[in-house]
């Protein structure tokens, strides 16, 4: 095993979060909570992100017009951090500061923004900070660094960069968007709603249970959720950039991060050092001016997680029983068909290891899976774990002899079994979504999309489809949002990283992505996961190390997977998927 590969494994394996669980939370849900967030999940594996669109009259079409540039704004304080050893990193350094709640009022009101840096190994070579967002939005930067930056760079890039994160407004230990009087009173609201909506009457309780948070959101965040866009995170960041002493951005942004990646540059082109941009999503689709469809059919999300779980199934015949415990039961696709059909009918109850039982049911079992597929790394624990399930639902008539109990598949069970509070609040996640998207949609084409989604895509598509559903009813905006255009007039080359089976930014959206850059340098990354550090290659770890030292970069290089699923021999991918042509008009979801 190499290092990058062990750097991959101390950080997917160990129960934090990163990249490939964007967001930072390392507590886990009860879980029917589990299942509820999953259903509104969009970018990360683990925290509820729920997904945008406006309810007041005309906002779509207000949201469409670009903001003010910077030039028309008055400049900003630049603040001053504090810093102080991290209470628990003491390796990191820790501050808070404050920046305007509206930039174009530097001298109103302002909010609070947590700040952590991890310091260069070599402070002769140090050359700056390196901004990192580990995506979301919603995620917490704070708390994700600490658990991952020791390992999440090639020496060469710590030797030479104080690796520097934060909780975006309105997140974390930033003045967090919260949508109930307590975290008690939110985790109760959650654990009773619906998980996942199977008919007609599940999706009227849907509707109506997201119509009570989005109000609750409202009330409580107002200001909070009407300050929130990507771009005045991306102000933000340029308020640090400075107060960090950088006269350019050095940046590493996951996922939801290549929006804010984008956004960043387009408000200030000139102020860009070195981007990576990995898992990117194509902005157009993220801001879906013009569009009529929601965001989780402008996003592709069902067809990546269903592409990816197809090769979940797939790998895990070609590994047998001996590497995948599931196919000790039957042919892989088939089992895990049967068993969510059969979870679909009625619960199965499994026993929890402390002497008692808890009901397991199709959302939980559809939201585990859905999380796993961020790591190919989690794949042959989740297979035992399915084994038994299917055992226990009576889809084979009884285990195999070789079927033994899930190895290390705790996380797994806690993920599922909740035990552990959640710890953030669905109105950090769901801020940054509902202020950016600009799309004219409705509840009624939540249903509608939503079904026709499920049809093409069975389980995925209800997943994915009713994304966002909760932002129609939270009464807040943004004037300030940036939704175009995403023509960057940047000068300095960019990074942009796709992985071929990446289930929650496909990898379709990586060549319209670079297609917006002048000089944007394509690496693609054949293997199963969600961004880099979720897949782990030694070969993209390179790559990336030298673009951030020496913007030095090839396009349309590609690397592989270090390790495969389910095994330890070389991974391999079958013909990835054509990238869309960036030249062409590109629409989202088709």
């Amino acid at each position: 095993m190499d290092g990058s590969h062990d750097r991959r494994a101390r950080i997917c394996m160990d129960g934090s979060s990163g990249p490939w669980l964007p967001g930072g939370v390392t507590k886990t849900t009860p879980a029917r909570m589990v299942a509820a967030l999953a259903a509104t999940v969009l970018l990360t594996g683990a925290v509820p992100v729920l997904a945008p669109a406006d309810v007041i009259t005309g906002a779509s079409a207000a949201a469409a017009t670009p903001p003010p540039t910077t030039s028309t704004r008055a400049p900003s304080m630049v603040p001053a951090p504090d810093w102080f050893p991290c209470p628990e990193a003491p390796a990191y350094e820790c501050a808070t500061v404050r920046v305007p709640t509206d930039h174009d009022r530097p001298h109103g009101p302002h909010t609070a923004v947590a700040v952590t840096r991890l310091p260069a190994t070599d402070p002769a070579q140090r050359e700056g900070s390196l901004l990192v967002n580990f995506g979301g939005p919603g995620g917490e930067g704070v708390s994700t660094l600490h658990a991952t930056g020791e390992h999440l760079f090639e020496p060469e890039v710590r030797e030479r960069f104080d690796l520097v994160s934060f909780d975006p407004r309105g997140v974390g230990l930033s003045d967090p968007a919260t949508c109930f009087r307590t975290p008690d009173d939110e985790a109760a609201f959650l654990a009773r709603t619906v998980a996942l909506p199977t008919d007609q009457r599940q999706a009227g309780r849907m509707v109506a249970e997201a119509a009570v948070l989005g109000a609750s959101c409202t009330l409580y965040s107002h200001d909070r959720l009407a300050s929130a866009s990507s771009a005045n995170v991306a102000r933000d960041m340029d308020l640090l950039r400075q107060a960090l002493g950088d006269e350019q951005l050095t940046y590493v942004g996951y996922s939801y991060g290549t929006i804010l990646g984008a956004t960043y540059a387009a408000l200030y082109p000139d102020r860009v050092r070195a981007m990576v941009l990995d898992g990117p999503l194509d902005p157009r689709a993220w801001s879906g001016v013009g569009s009529r469809e929601v965001i989780g059919v402008r996003l592709g999300q069902a067809e990546g997680f269903e592409r990816t779980s197809g090769e979940f199934a797939r790998l895990c015949a070609e590994a047998g029983p001996r590497g995948c415990p599931l196919a000790g039961l039957g042919d892989p696709a088939t089992v895990l068909e049967d068993l969510l059909a059969a979870l679909r009918e009625g619960p199965v109850e499994l026993p929890a290891g402390d002497g008692s039982t808890v009901e397991v049911g199709y959302a939980e079992v559809l939201s585990v899976v859905f999380q796993s597929m961020y790591s190919s790394a989690a794949w042959t624990d989740l297979s035992a774990l399915l084994a038994v399930l299917a055992v226990e639902a009576g889809v084979v008539p009884q285990a195999p002899r070789t079927l033994a109990a899930p190895r290390g598949a705790g996380e797994l069970l806690r993920r599922l079994l909740g035990a552990e509070d959640y710890a953030g609040s669905v109105g950090s996640s769901l801020a940054t979504l509902c202020a950016d998207d600009a799309a004219d949609v409705s509840v009624a084409d939540y249903r509608r999309q939503a079904a026709a989604l499920e049809a093409a895509h069975p389980h995925w598509g209800t997943l994915r489809g009713w994304t966002g559903v909760h932002c129609e009813f939270v009464h807040a905006r943004d004037d300030d949002a940036y939704t175009g255009p995403w023509e960057q007039q940047v000068e300095a080359p960019v990074l942009v990283v796709g992985t071929t089976y990446d289930p929650a930014t496909v990898y379709e959206h990586a060549a319209p992505y670079a297609g917006l850059w002048p000089d944007a340098r394509l690496l693609t990354l054949e293997g199963w996961g969600h961004t880099v550090p979720s897949v782990g290659s030694s070969c993209a770890d390179a790559a990336v190390a030298r673009y951030l030292v020496a913007l030095e970069a090839d396009d349309g290089a590609v690397c592989a997977q270090d390790t495969a699923p389910f095994g330890d021999a070389p991974a391999t991918s079958r013909t990835a998927p054509a990238p869309h042509p960036g030249a062409v008009p590109w629409t989202p979801g088709l």
